[in-house]
């Protein structure tokens, strides 16, 4: 697994445009290990014993997710008929996947890794630091993890793509405006569950 990290104050950077041709390379070059959010040590919060089933939706891609979501069509883009959210109503928390199919050869890829890498580097500002991990999965489709620290909308968020055919994204959005420091543990669980996921993803 190769990673980079990229730590930032208020001064906003944007690695997306310049470094994207690296970045390309990595995600085409990323090595097999499977990618595991680093443990942290937070206050002893109880949350729901981990077990998974399969997606079971008509959609170009399928994955396991927690028992303990709801799997919601998204709302708020109907036109999108395989974008999804997955919403932990029990923990104030919607994981938000978008797909797109790649039809247009590597051009339109690197467009979607841009739309990306942007979307992920415009939450720079507030962020103290941002973790990125090129990851490889069993089934050998490639993506990027992108951990934010500090007070941000997002903390976490990964894409993946079979580099040919399909390329799904998701992110975390918590429905309160509460301090990250309080949710920390909240986190950490969904992060665990969201590896879970993109190392189950399998493209139709």
């Amino acid at each position: 697994m190769m990673r980079k990290k990229h730590r930032s104050g208020n001064a906003a950077r944007h690695p997306a445009m310049g470094g994207m041709a690296l970045l390309f390379l990595l995600i085409l070059v990323a090595c097999g290990e499977t990618y595991v959010p680093k443990p942290m040590g937070y206050n002893r919060i109880d949350l729901p014993e981990r077990e998974f089933e399969a997606l079971e939706m008509d959609l170009p891609y399928t994955f396991q997710h927690s028992t303990h979501l709801q799997v919601e069509p998204d709302s708020f883009n109907m036109a999108e008929k395989n974008w999804i959210n997955l919403h932990y109503s029990s923990l104030g928390a919607r994981v938000h996947l978008t797909y797109k199919p790649i039809t247009g050869g590597r051009q339109n890829l690197k467009s979607y890794l841009d739309d990306a890498l942007t979307l992920t580097f415009k939450h720079q500002i507030k962020a103290y630091g941002i973790d990125e991990s090129v990851v490889r999965t069993p089934t050998g489709y490639t993506g990027l993890v992108s951990e934010l620290s500090g007070e941000v909308p997002t903390q976490f968020q990964f894409f993946v793509t079979d580099s040919t055919a399909h390329f799904l994204r998701g992110a975390l959005y918590f429905e309160t405006a509460v301090k990250n420091d309080s949710l920390a543990p909240v986190i950490e669980y969904i992060k665990t569950d969201m590896m879970h996921l993109i190392n189950s993803v399998e493209f139709n």
